[in-house]
């Protein structure tokens, strides 16, 4: 049988997220759970549970790896959680961990995540309209060494479209 791929969704934790990078995020979690992909995200609020809550909905597996040590800091929707108690650090396991990357609105800590993402090369797209590090860093690379281009896409059935496309590729 083989590996199901992992999809990591980033972005604006609870206190910078938006009505608009909520619902994204949500059809974000439907797409990838509809692909067969699990979900990873970092298992808290704002764009991770919205994204959770979304795969959840549509009969997905969702995995949360949350910086705490106590699995009790997890949103409801997370099938699984990894209580990493890395703080940050987990910023690179959750990278690790995924064979594509989604990004959703965000702001310094999504922005960590992605360059952990992008140092390992993981595909990488962004939802163009959702604001944050997803519109700013759309269509760029995150440095002089080009390691993998952010491709800015409109919907989250292009995002999850594309980064399948790279991993299967």
């Amino acid at each position: 049988m083989p590996k199901r791929r992992q999809i990591l969704v980033i972005g604006s934790n609870e206190h910078g997220c938006t009505p608009e990078m909520k619902l994204i995020a949500y059809e974000v979690g439907q797409e990838v759970a509809k692909s067969d992909s699990v979900l990873i995200t970092g298992g808290l609020g704002g764009v991770m549970k919205a994204a959770s809550h979304g795969a959840h909905d549509a009969k997905g597996l969702v995995v949360g790896i949350i910086p705490q040590d106590n699995p009790s800091f997890a949103n409801e929707y997370c099938d699984i959680v990894i209580p990493s108690g890395l703080g940050l650090s987990r910023d690179f396991l959750n990278a690790l961990s995924a064979d594509g990357v989604i990004i959703v609105g965000g702001g310094s800590g999504t922005l960590s995540e992605a360059c952990a993402a992008y140092m390992y090369k993981k595909p990488m797209v962004a939802l163009k309209n959702s604001g944050g590090v997803a519109t700013k860093y759309a269509e760029q690379y995150l440095d002089h060494r080009q390691n993998v281009k952010i491709v800015g896409v409109d919907t989250p059935k292009e995002a999850v479209k594309y980064v399948l496309s790279q991993i299967t590729a």
